[in-house]
């Protein structure tokens, strides 16, 4: 129970996309600053591998929760490979809104009336 909980906190806040747009989940805000909190130890994806890997071994002796160890072995081996290839999770950052410049968007008059 207690690993599901943790699992959860690990994997609800989505990480910013290198390209383009990445939209935040209900409610991610609250997860991704404990998230942050945690520093390295959430944020690579190394660490992210064996502690899925770590966790499906003790669930792999009993039957009623094999299909929780193949998940987690699962994600365990995409983690490794997001590893491997350089990733690691980053927080989506809100940017700031841009206003508008007052004396950017009034217009010339007409030179010739």
């Amino acid at each position: 129970s207690a690993a599901g909980v943790l699992v959860c906190l690990l994997e609800y806040p989505r990480s910013r996309r290198k390209k383009g747009s990445t939209m935040e989940r209900c409610g991610q805000k609250y997860l991704t600053a404990v998230v942050k909190l945690l520093g390295p130890l959430t944020r690579n994806y190394y660490i992210r591998a064996i502690l899925h890997a770590a966790l499906a071994v003790p669930a792999g002796f009993l039957l009623s929760t094999i299909l929780g160890t193949v998940c987690l072995g699962i994600a365990s081996g995409i983690y490794l490979l997001a590893a491997v290839r350089g990733e690691e999770w980053r927080p989506i950052e809100q940017k700031p809104r841009e206003r508008p410049q007052v004396g950017g968007t009034i217009k010339q008059p007409p030179s010739n009336p």
